[in-house]
């Protein structure tokens, strides 16, 4: 059993920045996979960055290469989520992510063992 827990999101104006945190407990190990989805008011949920808890590749949507960071801290077994040059359409429910294998989560048919329970970012211009 995994738990997560989201911290962070919140009001910012266009082209601000917010840093989410995603505190992770339970059962893990190296290989697997965190990562962060977000979900709009009558979209789809999709899926944003992920990372694994052992080497240094990343993953991003396309939407937010550039802008949008993902990293851990194995020691305080925390992911977070830097978000930079914020635009009104990344106003979303942003929720935090486990799986076992990173290919299942950056599928466009993806795959998610464990969610937090959401925080609210909201872009304003």
């Amino acid at each position: 059993q995994v738990q997560l827990v989201e911290s962070g999101g919140g009001l910012v104006q266009v082209g601000g920045s917010l840093r989410l945190s995603c505190a992770v407990s339970g059962r893990i190990f190296s290989s697997y996979a965190m990562g962060w989805f977000r979900q709009a008011p009558g979209k789809e949920r999709e899926f944003v960055a992920a990372i694994r808890w052992s080497g240094s590749n990343t993953y991003y949507a396309d939407s937010v290469k550039g802008r949008y960071t993902i990293s851990r801290d194995n020691a305080e077994i925390t992911v977070y989520l830097q978000m930079n040059s914020l635009k009104p359409e990344d106003t979303a429910v942003y929720y935090c992510a486990e799986n076992g294998r990173v290919q299942n989560m950056i599928s466009p048919i993806y795959e998610v063992d464990y969610w937090g329970q959401g925080t609210q970012v909201t872009v304003s211009s």
